[in-house]
């Protein structure tokens, strides 16, 4: 496999991202019900293409992260956040994850952003050992704050300075 080309996200990649976001779904790393049609729109006023990087193998949409910022508060303008980020099972593995951390965080260096943060849940070891290669720490961990799949999950709470 060829490296990841990650480019910005456009209108037209709705259907692959929604598809891409349908497919990966998994108890790892989603909070919400696996998703059932009719399916909500993927771009939307809250997640505009803009927001979005997207992972390219061989010219197909293979991942996608999500960036924006954790809260509305002017005072927390400095601060983006890792809003969403999956790879494709067949991509997993080629750097693609690694590709699209990377791309976010100077996203978020382009956008002014000193800080860079996401949560993630304490059993995705996969993710978290990501996202610690990429520099983030642990800044706080929510005790088994959700029940999945009939578990206790921690929310572990992530960041990085710029």
């Amino acid at each position: 496999m060829t490296q990841p080309r990650i480019r910005p996200a456009r209108p037209g990649d709705e259907d692959a991202l929604a598809l891409l976001d349908r497919r990966t779904w998994s108890t790892l790393h989603a909070v919400q019900p696996a998703p059932r049609p009719p399916y909500p729109p993927f771009f939307d006023a809250a997640h505009l293409p803009q927001d979005h990087l997207v992972a390219e193998l061989d010219g197909r949409a293979v991942g996608y992260v999500r960036v924006g910022p954790p809260t509305p508060l002017a005072v927390n303008a400095h601060v983006l956040q890792i809003r969403g980020l999956a790879v494709a099972g067949e991509a997993r593995g080629h750097g693609v994850g690694r590709a699209l951390v990377r791309a976010a965080a100077e996203l978020a260096r382009a956008r002014g952003a000193r800080r860079l943060t996401l949560r993630v849940l304490g059993h995705n070891t996969p993710a978290r050992r990501l996202y610690e290669a990429e520099g983030f720490t642990v800044e706080g961990v929510l005790p088994e704050e959700f029940l999945i799949a009939g578990e206790y999950v921690d929310d572990v709470l992530m960041g990085r300075f710029l």
